[in-house]
């Protein structure tokens, strides 16, 4: 695909573009630290925690990264069709990995269920308002407008887009719970795929939107009652 505006490339070069070095350090350190702020942090604060790093790595991105910006000023009305197409893959991706990870992975029922316990603490028009409004547009802004274009633009577009799902998924180890890890890995790994692929940055928002939103609030894979202590 080659809307110039969504893509890593710089439509005047056709040279990858991106943040430094220095700054995608810097991002991922800060990131490092509000995933374990986030998930360590007492449980019923949650998501104001998880908003709250949104907004500052969201925002980061939008101040140190062109093709962050780039990406919003090029939202195009075809990104949501394409965007929820790709959610739709990903979400039945998932349906298998569930029933995968229950059944084989020690420890996997218990961890999925722990994941979605969390939707308790809030009302669920709220988490869809987080969800939709901050979390899940502000993931896609840092991890792919900021940490994926500055990786690229240093090492090359496919191996920066490993690095980035590996990033993506590897960040997660803060939170003790290895399904999670694991998720995140498939889910950042589409998501880098796509995006150095040349998908827009705009239909990847409405990935990541949708599929928060839809499996985690709408249409659980598998049983979502938390697991009660032994």
């Amino acid at each position: 695909m080659s809307d110039a505006a969504g893509s890593a490339g710089d439509p005047a070069t056709g040279r990858i573009d991106g943040p430094g070095p220095a700054v995608v350090a810097l991002g991922l350190a800060a990131a490092l630290a509000a995933f374990t702020a986030t998930f360590r942090g007492p449980r019923e604060r949650f998501w104001d925690r998880m908003t709250l790093t949104g907004l500052v790595l969201g925002g980061a991105s939008l101040a140190l990264s062109r093709p962050t910006r780039r990406g919003l000023l090029g939202l195009r009305a075809w990104h949501v069709p394409a965007g929820l197409a790709s959610a739709a893959a990903l979400y039945a991706t998932f349906a298998v990995g569930d029933r995968f990870a229950r059944r084989f992975v020690p420890g996997g029922d218990r961890e999925i269920r722990a994941i979605y316990a969390l939707r308790e603490l809030r009302p669920r028009p709220e988490l869809a308002i987080r969800l939709g409004t901050v979390i899940g547009p502000a993931e896609e802004l840092f991890w792919r407008g900021l940490v994926q274009a500055g990786l690229m633009r240093a090492v090359g577009r496919w191996p920066g887009a490993a690095l980035a799902a590996g990033a993506y998924g590897g960040v997660h180890i803060v939170t003790g719970n290895l399904t999670l890890v694991g998720a995140a890995g498939v889910a950042g790994a589409e998501w880098c795929l796509l995006s150095a692929a040349g998908v827009p940055l705009g239909a990847l928002i409405v990935s990541h939107v949708a599929w928060d939103i839809w499996i985690f609030l709408v249409a659980p894979t598998g049983e979502t009652s938390a697991v009660a202590p032994a």
